[in-house]
């Protein structure tokens, strides 16, 4: 761990350039479009303007239909009925590192509701074309605010791995799950919280005065919102700390009052999955955690859509496999394809099929054995991979084979990533439940 510093300590000129970066850049108009702080009222904005742009061009997309009273007022009603249903609950934009595809299917979900909502209405009210309408209003919003939500995703996302749209953010807490914490979110940029610092009254010592995390411990919790001020803290993520639970309820109270985030690890984290339901009980929140039966009927559907979906992709993509398989062919001497004995669901051995992408390996390369703390995988040893080798990597396209494993019943289109016999041996002594991922397939 980085040595102790007081508040006071900090110099206030260490700080001020990244504050004034992000100031600089939030005042800008594309600033304001790709701060966290501000992106709640630039995507309510946008989705406005939109969705009314879509539900008039919606309404005047057919000219043979005259447009009604009626008409113009559903037309006025459906995109706040859209925004509506949408803006429940927490949107995808708020979780720290949410999907593409999960935004997407929101905005299907909400629009697709407010469309029949739409139906329904213009039945009631005994409208001349009660599907015609609604179904265009349908599809204008469906694309229209798909694109911008995925734009406006996109570059929010791409802007937070910057430190002008970061949010600088405090650990309380200096133990292994805080510095943990710390060096993973340093890591990936992408969940968009910079880490600036720690905050816990007995530091976790570090084994031989080396540096544990990239940041330094401030302080302890009592100097949280000093620390807040000083930093230009916007969240606060709460690890295990030594201090009582109630002097850290009041900390949080603190981070209201001052306007800043609030996160926190949970006890038993390592027993929480994304299943988990939150419910109250006299005021209580309480946590029940699901089990997951991976021979249950649900599975069952999924592994009958895996495979006919392998088995279509393979006859719709059957061109270009041939042609990837010639440019393995000519690119250089040796199979078409590569093979290598993974493990899979219950401890099952298979082979896992790639296209070959390098050259013949020597026989000292099959010995290959990871740095400490890294796992295998990608390139291993010497850099043996071909030209075309190379393009096939970028664009992911030698995993296509895989559809084969997928077919036959070894793979799922979405699971753990298989790994060889003798990596899994060692993992399963080092990795606290690493056999958990054999229940599924891989």
């Amino acid at each position: 761990m980085t040595s102790t510093h007081g508040i006071s300590e900090l110099a206030p000129a260490q700080l001020a350039p990244t504050r004034t970066r992000i100031g600089t850049a939030a005042t800008s108009v594309v600033g304001r479009l790709l701060d966290p702080r501000s992106s709640h009222a630039v995507r309510l904005a946008i989705d406005v303007a939109v969705l009314y742009l879509a539900s008039t061009l919606a309404l005047l997309a057919d000219p043979a239909i005259r447009s009604s009273l009626l008409d113009w007022a559903l037309v006025l009603a459906f995109p706040a009925l859209v925004l509506g249903i949408m803006n429940v609950r927490h949107t995808i934009e708020d979780r720290l590192k949410g999907s593409l595809l999960d935004l997407l299917a929101q905005v299907l979900g909400g629009v697709s509701l407010a469309a029949m909502l739409t139906v329904a209405a213009e039945s009631v009210f005994s409208a001349v074309h009660p599907l015609a309408l609604a179904l265009r209003l349908w599809l204008f919003a469906v694309v229209y605010l798909g694109i911008a939500r995925a734009v406006l995703f996109s570059l929010q996302r791409q802007a937070v791995r910057t430190d002008a749209f970061s949010t600088p953010t405090l650990v309380v807490g200096a133990g292994v799950i805080g510095s943990h914490l710390v060096m993973r979110l340093a890591a990936e940029r992408g969940y968009g919280l910079r880490p600036v610092g720690f905050l816990d009254a007995d530091p976790m010592p570090s084994p031989g005065g080396a540096t544990r995390t990239p940041v330094p411990v401030l302080g302890g919790p009592d100097d949280l919102a000093q620390a807040i001020e000083l930093t230009g803290a916007r969240h606060v993520i709460l690890a295990f700390s030594s201090e009582p639970d109630h002097v850290l309820v009041a900390k949080v109270r603190t981070c209201q009052e001052m306007g800043v985030d609030v996160s926190l690890v949970p006890r038993l984290y390592e027993t929480i999955n994304e299943r988990t339901s939150l419910g109250h009980v006299g005021g209580l929140p309480l946590l029940t955690l699901r089990n997951i039966d991976p021979r249950g009927w649900q599975f069952t559907i999924k592994h009958a859509f895996d495979r006919t979906f392998a088995a279509l992709a393979l006859a719709l993509l059957s061109p270009v496999l041939i042609a990837i398989a010639i440019g393995v062919r000519l690119s250089s001497p040796g199979p078409i394809f590569f093979r290598q004995r993974r493990v899979g669901r219950d401890g099952h051995e298979f082979d896992l099929v790639k296209f070959r992408t390098m050259g013949s390996a020597p026989h000292e390369l099959d010995t290959f054995v990871p740095d400490l703390g890294h796992a295998p995988g990608g390139v291993e040893g010497v850099d043996r991979r071909t030209r075309f080798g190379r393009l096939l990597r970028e664009l992911s396209l030698d995993e296509l084979p895989q559809l084969v494993n997928v077919l036959l019943g070894d793979m799922s289109l979405v699971g753990p990533r298989p790994e060889r016999p003798a990596f899994v041996e060692l993992f399963a002594r080092d990795v606290a439940r690493y056999e958990d991922r054999h229940r599924v397939k891989s």
